[in-house]
């Protein structure tokens, strides 16, 4: 039986073997910061920044909906007219959470917003599917669920319970073999994988927890997903523990993940089944990257990583997993950054500023960087 430390030890023994190549993203984006006085954001060098929406307020103004307090989450989803959808989650508890987006034509000039999900609480992050819906899910504790989202708001989101109740965090979907990769916000928290029973379908399917089994990972199923009796990550005794799981992504046959309370980024070889810590804040006496959270990928397959905290940044970590700013926040303090996510094009970055300038929850407010 291997200890966890044991499994760790084994874990950074793959770090050797991370392919190294130059930076796409900075040789396309300037690395050059230049600071936005309007807004007080520090952006790449020949980037524009704006505002697309703002807590409580309208966002386009053939819509009443009101952009919704503590945005976090979010992910784009491309049109038939050659436009896109930003979906955003709502982090607020007592039932108030949910989902709204905003659609933009082909131009980039917001046509719409609406609410995609209401009723629900502490909708954190979430992921996009393979058939094009974005998971919104709860981290509310134990009893935390998924909901399935239709971007276009036409269809009404639906409950997934197959696929686990706990404090969900985020999802990220392997396309190859539709398995679906997810983590969980607690100090003692768990990976999980769900297998859906049917392609493009989440009705049913196998949920399972991460165990380590000497320098990969092995998966052993729930038998309870709904967690009636015993909480999801308590059912199976070997599970492999993580400080806090946060944002995870797919990318190239790997999937990428965060846990915040030891601030690191860890990589799992869906193949191989790996596990490599590529990014640790302890390697560094004065870290760049705190405050890990959500993730994403770029067009160029760098990962961004948006700061809960920290200094308020947007980092990138190159092809070497080196990190750099790319985005920069001041003046907010008391907020996070939350939803990074690329037009289809790759060439416009949406995020939230969470809180704001205020601070509270109202004053949430979501960016648009374009570059050039």
């Amino acid at each position: 039986m291997y200890t966890r430390r044991d499994f760790l030890h084994y874990a950074m023994l793959g770090l050797g073997s991370m392919a190294l190549s130059r930076s796409v993203l900075a040789k396309s984006v300037s690395q050059k910061l230049v600071l936005d006085t309007r807004l007080d954001v520090l952006v790449p060098e020949g980037a524009r920044i704006r505002i697309v929406a703002r807590s409580q307020q309208p966002v386009t103004v053939n819509s009443n909906y009101l952009w919704h307090s503590a945005p976090d989450g979010g992910a784009c989803f491309a049109t038939d007219d050659g436009g896109w959808i930003y979906v955003s989650n709502s982090e607020i508890d007592k039932r108030r959470g949910g989902a709204g987006a905003i659609r933009f034509d082909a131009n980039g000039v917001m046509t719409d917003s609406y609410s995609l999900l209401q009723g629900t609480s502490r909708n954190c992050a979430g992921g996009k599917t393979p058939w094009g819906t974005w998971l919104s899910c709860e981290e509310s504790g134990d009893t935390g669920q998924i909901y399935e989202c239709d971007p276009t708001g036409l269809q009404a989101a639906q409950l997934r319970p197959a696929m686990g109740a706990f404090n969900h965090e985020a999802v990220a979907f392997d396309p190859r073999s539709s398995y679906c990769y997810m983590t969980e916000d607690m100090p003692d928290g768990c990976l999980y994988r769900f297998r859906p029973e049917k392609n493009n379908s989440l009705d049913a399917g196998v949920l399972e927890v991460a165990v380590a089994d000497a320098s990969v990972l092995g998966w052993k199923p729930i038998q309870d997903p709904s967690s009636s009796q015993v909480p999801a990550r308590y059912q199976v005794e070997e599970a492999v523990r993580f400080l806090g799981g946060e944002g995870i992504i797919y990318h190239d046959g790997q999937v990428f993940f965060t846990t915040k309370i030891d601030n690191r980024v860890w990589r799992y070889h869906v193949d191989t089944g790996l596990l490599n810590i590529i990014y640790s804040a302890a390697d560094y006496e004065q870290p760049l990257l705190t405050g890990v959270d959500n993730i994403e990928v770029s067009p160029s397959g760098e990962l961004l990583i948006a700061e809960d905290g920290g200094n308020m940044q947007i980092i990138a970590l190159d092809k070497q997993y080196r990190p750099y700013v790319l985005v920069q926040i001041n003046g907010q303090e008391k907020s996070e950054i939350t939803g990074p996510a690329f037009s289809p094009d790759g060439k416009r970055l949406y995020f939230s500023s969470q809180r704001g300038t205020t601070g509270s929850s109202e004053g949430g407010i979501t960016y648009e960087v374009r570059f050039a």
